[in-house]
């Protein structure tokens, strides 16, 4: 699934496979079978012309028998004896050209009839035969939308080039998964792995500052620490997020994304006050089905990244409900005008816009964007005209008591 949905320019008409596959049968039939046809004229012609001595004279002999058996008054000149004998010559020279004419005729037709018979045979012959490389199509495009590395084409029937192309590409999502599984657990442990010791670094420095144990002169490098250390805790919380949202292992409960936005408005109400930027919202119902601690964290960062990446005395906008038998959540800010090809990056890890301010991590947007996949969910986002940017996540609605058959086997 891509994470930010980008107008394409449209493609070229082309023609498919089973086009050309059909056009070069056909067009291989209607060559050979003219080729067959100039030859069966030509044979013709040439048997009619070798046999013309067999004909002509059984008919100039024929001729005066047939006609002394009628008185004439007149006798026959000398003259007259020619146009007898090339009566029968011009008798069969008409024959021979209306018997080539029809042959020519009737084996035009036939051949453009077994022509446009030979083009639905030859396309019906590659529907089937490309049928099962439609399905490994249809079955990669499916996994590189939605994400599903889980999922594999397990492609049935003889062993041909097709077979060896679906197994080969199974064996491809096998490493991709497991190269993806090994990273995301790599993150979770040393994450988590880091998460003592800078507690334990956290108190060292509280406690000495708490009971005014400090010099005064070291305050300042002990606040600038523990500033430090808060923004690393910060930052490793986020890895832990990030790995549990690309992970498998969730269980899904009832959530209603309104509930998500409430709760995310309460806890960056003094930020957004501090900061000096306007929050509206309108929570309308949208139920769905998910895991509630991560779209509470969809929803948190959605409108932390909206605050934070404001101007002083802008506005905020969060909006929940339900569309087409989805449910979203729709997240605008005012702010600075982002150029569209640097949209996409906004959503991979540590990345933000040029000129975005704030000191968050970067992870925000990543967040969102690894919890919708496993939500099996759409994030769209928009720069807006005059600064700033709409996020909307969308996921599939819950509308009846039982969770989708898929909501255990979220994307991976």
């Amino acid at each position: 699934m891509s994470p930010v949905r980008l107008r394409r320019r449209p493609r070229p008409a082309r023609l498919t496979l089973r086009g050309r596959l059909t056009l070069m049968t056909t067009a291989v039939f209607a060559v050979l079978g003219s080729g067959l046809l100039v030859l069966n004229w030509l044979s013709s012609r040439q048997l009619l012309e070798t046999n013309r001595d067999l004909v002509v004279p059984a008919t100039g002999i024929t001729g005066p028998a047939v006609t002394s058996s009628t008185p004439t008054s007149e006798p026959t000149g000398p003259f007259e004896i020619p146009a007898a004998l090339t009566g029968p010559a011009q008798r069969f020279e008409d024959f021979q050209h209306t018997v080539l004419g029809d042959l020519l005729t009737r084996s035009l037709l036939l051949l453009a009839a077994f022509t446009v018979l030979a083009a639905l045979l030859a396309w019906w012959i590659g529907r089937r035969s490309l049928h099962r490389l439609d399905q490994v199509t249809a079955t990669a495009r499916r996994i590189s939308a939605d994400s599903t590395l889980g999922e594999r084409l397990a492609l049935t029937g003889p062993h041909d080039e097709v077979r060896e192309l679906a197994d080969t590409f199974d064996a491809m999502l096998d490493r991709l998964d497991r190269g993806f599984t090994a990273q995301r657990r790599f993150t979770a442990h040393a994450s988590h792995e880091l998460r003592t010791p800078l507690t334990l670094q956290r108190t060292a420095l509280e406690i000495p500052l708490a009971q005014s144990r400090v010099p005064d002169d070291l305050k300042p490098a002990v606040r600038r620490a523990l500033d430090a250390n808060a923004r690393s805790e910060r930052l490793i919380a986020a890895l832990l997020t990030l790995a549990r949202g690309e992970s498998e292992d969730l269980t899904p409960h009832p959530v209603d994304l309104a509930d998500a936005a409430a709760n995310a408005l309460a806890d960056l109400t003094d930020e957004s006050r501090e900061a000096g930027i306007r929050i509206t919202a309108d929570p309308r119902p949208a139920p769905a089905w998910g895991d509630p601690s991560l779209l509470g964290q969809v929803a948190l960062n959605l409108l932390a990244n909206a605050v934070r990446h404001n101007r002083r005395g802008g506005t905020a906008t969060i909006t929940t409900g339900t569309d087409g038998g989805r449910s979203f959540i729709e997240v605008a800010n005012t702010g600075p005008v982002l150029d569209p090809r640097e949209v996409p990056a906004l959503f991979e890890p540590f990345q933000r816009g040029r000129q975005r301010s704030g000191d968050g991590s970067g992870l925000g947007l990543a967040v969102v964007r690894a919890v919708t996949r496993t939500h099996h969910g759409t994030v769209t986002a928009t720069p807006r005209p005059g600064g700033g940017l709409t996020v909307r996540v969308e996921l599939p609605g819950r509308s009846r008591a039982d969770p989708p058959s898929d909501a255990g086997a979220p994307a991976r």
